[in-house]
């Protein structure tokens, strides 16, 4: 006969509810209980059912978690980290890839509402209106997104922006290109900001662009040709095509333009030159998004992730 949930009780010693609530809220039980519940659970093949704990509690245990493209190497370390988060919870982690389609993304998020407890939006697309009217049917948390009232996680891209853009006037340069990336993306927005208010520096704007290596390639001839020194990519996939897009054109990097990305991805670590990028805590991002979408009374509760800059071989002395 299959173990019930008095057989774990009875085997570790605590009461039946200690068991439940072990599984459906596990951050109400102490540690230590909560390791001897699941351990002896696992002893004796106790599965709870998932199905029962839905009708009982209101919730289905499941989170959606939605990425503008699962292609790019930045979004599978949040995948990851929220699915063992989720998990470490007793939640199921639902994943989809909108393609940076904003309307792809309306359409799986009125899909997920009837399925999830929640849905983790990361770096969405979709105008701050709609996220606040579709936030009405599902609770969100969004990654890289600021939208007043809601629950966010965000990695500090205007600091990593200051120390690319500081590294960058410490090295003689002072026209520098500012490739962005999507139309209306925070990210963008917010390196933009920094960049404006950023004294001494002469810079052109290029944008909005494709957040990935055939939106740097796209880029690379208008770059070579505004005579900047330096460039700073609005992310690690744009900043390797737009280093292929000079060399294309005999253009040396770091020698002739330097170049800095965001992610640091692990492409960039391998591109000769290596890319001098802003490591984004993205895994952190992930664990955190989980937290924030169980936790009771987080509603509008933003925690903000510090970034690094990391000095390659991409970026060098600015031509006398």
């Amino acid at each position: 006969m299959a173990a019930t949930i008095k057989d774990v009780a009875r085997a570790c010693g605590v009461h039946v509810s200690t068991v439940s609530r072990t599984f459906s809220a596990p951050h109400l039980v102490n540690p230590a209980t909560r390791s001897r519940v699941l351990a002896a659970a696992d002893d004796l093949g106790y599965r709870p059912n998932r199905a029962a704990r839905a009708l009982t509690t209101g919730r289905t245990f499941n989170m959606g978690l939605i990425v503008a493209d699962i292609a790019n190497p930045f979004f599978p370390p949040i995948i990851k980290a929220a699915q063992a988060q989720a998990r470490g919870r007793d939640y199921h982690v639902f994943v989809a890839d909108t393609d940076e389609d904003p309307r792809v993304e309306e359409e799986l998020i009125r899909t997920f509402t009837k399925q999830v407890d929640g849905v983790l939006l990361c770096s969405p697309r979709l105008s701050s209106k709609m996220i606040e009217r579709l936030a009405e049917d599902v609770p969100f948390v969004l990654v890289n997104r600021r939208i007043k009232g809601m629950p966010a996680v965000l990695m500090n891209v205007a600091q990593g922006a200051r120390l690319a853009l500081e590294h960058l006037a410490g090295l003689g340069h002072r026209r520098i290109a500012l490739v962005s990336g999507p139309l209306g993306s925070w990210t963008s927005n917010e390196m933009q900001g920094v960049a404006a208010e950023t004294p001494g520096l002469d810079l052109v704007f290029f944008g909005p662009n494709q957040p990935t290596e055939g939106g740097g390639l796209a880029v690379a001839a208008d770059v070579a040709a505004c005579g900047a020194s330096a460039v700073l990519a609005y992310n690690d996939l744009v900043a390797l095509g737009l280093i292929e897009g000079l060399a294309a054109m005999d253009i040396g990097v770091p020698d002739q333009i330097s170049v800095i990305g965001f992610d640091d991805i692990l492409p960039g670590r391998l591109n000769r030159p290596k890319l001098t990028t802003v490591a984004m805590p993205a895994a952190a991002a992930g664990r955190m998004a989980v937290d924030l979408l169980l936790q009771s009374g987080g509603e509008g509760a933003t925690v903000t992730l510090d970034t690094a800059l990391i000095v390659r071989e991409s970026t060098g002395r600015a031509q006398k």
